[in-house]
């Protein structure tokens, strides 16, 4: 009987999986999982920025705020 069950279960299909319900669906296979790798070696990098870059008094005072006590660890604190 036992025997029986193993042999019942083994038998049973499988539901197909989220790949093939899409494949199926569609028509057509869609490829999943990570995407091929860029070939770097075709990248160009370029600087526009201008010289000196432009910065804000806001944006000095939140990066004080957030970073102040590594910025003072770093080059010493500006309060003697």
């Amino acid at each position: 009987m036992a025997s029986d069950r193993a042999l019942s279960r083994s038998r049973r299909v499988r539901p197909p999986t989220a790949s093939e319900q899409l494949e199926a669906l569609l028509g057509y296979r869609v490829p999943m999982g990570r995407p091929p790798k860029h070939n770097l070696s075709t990248w160009t990098v370029t600087d526009d920025w201008p010289r000196p870059v432009p910065v804000t008094q806001a944006e000095v005072e939140v990066f004080e705020q957030w970073f102040g006590d590594l910025f003072d660890e770093l080059f010493g604190s500006s309060n003697p």
